[in-house]
This record gives C-alpha cells, sequence and structure tokens, in this order.
C-alpha cells in the first residue's frame, strides 16, 4: 500500500511538471503556419525561443513518458479498466514518439531556417511531422485519462474540470487532424487553444495525485493469487 501511495504521488509529480512545461512550450510555439515557407520564416525569424522552447517540450515529453511508467507500475483506480490501462500506455508511448520531433525542430530544422537551407528545412521538417503525430495520440490519451476521472467516485479533479479536459483532448487532435493532415488553417489554432486547455487540466491532475487519497488505491487490479504449495500437494488451493 504504501509504494502504491509513493507510485501516485511521484507519477502525479512527473506529469504535472511535464503538463506546466508545455503550456510554456505551446505558448511560445504558436499555431503551425498553414504555409512551409511562412513557416521556414517564423523560425528563422526567432530562432532562440524556438530551439528553447522545443529543448523543454523535449523535456516535458520525456516526463509525460515517466509519468506513464510510474502510474502503470501501481496498483490503483487509476487504472482500474482496460480503456484507463491503455491510456497510461498510450501517454508514455506517445511521449517517447514525439520526443525525437522536438530535439530535430531544436536542431536540425532551427538551423536550417537561419541559413535559409530550403530542402533541408524542408526535408527534416516533414520527418519531424511525422514525429509529431504522436502528440495527437497522447492529446487521446489524457482524454481518456480525464474522462476516467470524471467518471471515478470521487475523482482527484472535479467532474466538471475532468469532462472539460476530455473535450479538450479531443478537440487536440481533432485540430491536428484538421491543420496538419488536410490542410484547414482553423485546425492548428484549435489544435493549440485545445492543448494549452489540456495541459492546464493535466498539471491541477497531476498536482492531486501528489495529494492523493485512499481512494485512489482501493478500486486497482486485484492481485494474482499464487497456490501455495501445501494447497497445490492437497489438491486444495489455500
Amino acid at each position: 500500500m504504501r509504494d502504491d501511495y509513493t507510485r501516485i504521488r511521484v507519477g502525479g509529480a512527473w506529469l504535472a511538471i511535464a503538463s506546466v512545461l508545455m503550456i510554456v512550450v505551446l505558448m511560445v510555439h504558436g499555431p503551425i503556419a498553414p504555409e512551409l515557407a511562412d513557416q521556414m520564416v517564423r523560425v528563422a525569424s526567432r530562432p532562440v525561443a524556438w530551439s528553447l522552447a522545443h529543448w523543454l517540450a523535449a523535456a516535458a515529453l520525456s516526463f509525460y513518458a515517466v509519468a506513464g511508467l510510474v502510474i502503470l507500475t501501481s496498483r490503483s483506480s487509476l487504472i482500474r479498466g482496460g480503456w484507463s490501462l491503455s491510456a497510461w500506455g498510450v501517454l508514455l508511448v506517445g511521449g517517447l514518439w514525439t520526443l525525437n520531433t522536438a530535439v530535430v525542430e531544436a536542431t536540425v530544422v532551427s538551423a536550417a531556417a537561419i541559413s535559409g537551407r530550403t530542402e533541408v528545412f524542408e526535408a527534416w521538417w516533414a520527418y519531424a511531422e511525422g514525429n509529431a503525430n504522436g502528440f495527437a495520440v497522447l492529446a487521446l490519451a489524457l482524454a481518456v485519462i480525464a474522462a476516467s476521472d470524471a467518471r471515478g467516485a470521487p475523482g482527484a479533479t472535479p467532474p466538471w474540470a475532468a469532462w472539460t479536459a476530455t473535450v479538450a483532448g479531443v478537440g487536440s487532435f481533432t485540430g491536428w487532424a484538421l491543420g496538419m493532415w488536410f490542410g484547414v488553417g482553423v485546425g492548428s489554432l484549435l489544435w493549440l487553444a485545445s492543448s494549452i486547455l489540456m495541459s492546464a487540466w493535466s498539471a491541477w491532475f497531476g498536482t492531486a495525485l501528489v495529494r492523493s487519497r485512499a481512494s485512489l488505491i482501493a478500486g486497482g487490479p486485484e492481485p494474482v493469487r499464487e497456490p501455495s504449495p501445501a494447497g497445490v500437494l492437497g489438491g486444495i488451493d489455500y
């Protein structure tokens, strides 16, 4: 029981730190330009801020992965169902998946934009954009985690806040799909606003886990009971 409390609180701390960093990153990053040439100009016009934001993003995404890993090792109601269990696993994978994007954009993409090497910028941007799809998956994972918290009795955050975060997570995914997959300009704005709102809730949620109650332990996965040697020999599992 004591170890479970520790895991929940440690996982919550990493989630809160990751979320706060991500809010800063998103505010500095801003919406993605619909035209690649315009995006290159944006990066070249403020290379220091762009690189710093993406190094912070790399840290935040790493912390999301740590939070997912730690929570997955806890026996708590946070992973009481298949959807919740999968969501924390996806949070781990999504953080690692998108981490590569942050590093590439902080280094190669930024340098190519500054030097005006359009072909290099376009090639590495395409690579980074492909890996960045992991953030859309991460947003869906947070939406599922928020929905699970909203349905909890009691949850770590108020139901209205958790349901709002659920909508924001879906909105972040939808905005990314519209903006990056289908080229709809308003999608980037939807992605940015929804992601900030989603991250604000996950920072609140992580902080609440640090101050978690016993109710988050109850309802976790049932332990697997190993048969005792005497029970096996006697034909009865005691």
